[in-house]
């Protein structure tokens, strides 16, 4: 099972990997921003993503433009999204909802409740 994870921070990345490798055959991608996401999407060489976190504050495109792109390809509808950040507004979280993120995390999140987000969506 692949995780993608977006995110331009490379330690936020390093936390993300240590937190989701106690799930079960999880192995964790990476990508830097969101044009990178989605081309991993795109490619059928990397196999099946199972579930993309991405943060919000990324280079050119914002993690909640890759949420809105990702929901626009039929073939990624049902994908489990998790936006994860540190934004102040406090109109981020139901806007990364409206645009079909599955779950948001503020930063500093829990690591066990976003595993445990994760296995509801992926194993529902």
């Amino acid at each position: 099972m692949t995780i993608l994870v977006v995110d331009d921070d490379q330690d936020c990345i390093a936390t993300l990997d240590l937190a989701l490798q106690i799930l079960q055959g999880a192995v964790i991608q990476s990508a830097l921003s969101a044009e990178a996401a989605l081309a991993r999407l795109a490619d059928s060489e990397n196999g099946t993503v199972a579930a993309v976190i991405t943060d919000v504050h990324l280079p050119e495109m914002t993690g909640l433009e890759l949420v809105a792109r990702i929901r626009e390809n039929p073939r990624f509808r049902s994908l489990p999204i998790l936006v994860v950040s540190a934004d102040a507004d406090p109109s981020t979280p139901a806007r990364a909802l409206g645009l079909g993120a599955n779950a948001y995390f503020a930063k500093p999140f829990s690591p066990s409740a976003m595993r445990k987000k994760l296995e509801e969506l992926i194993y529902a």
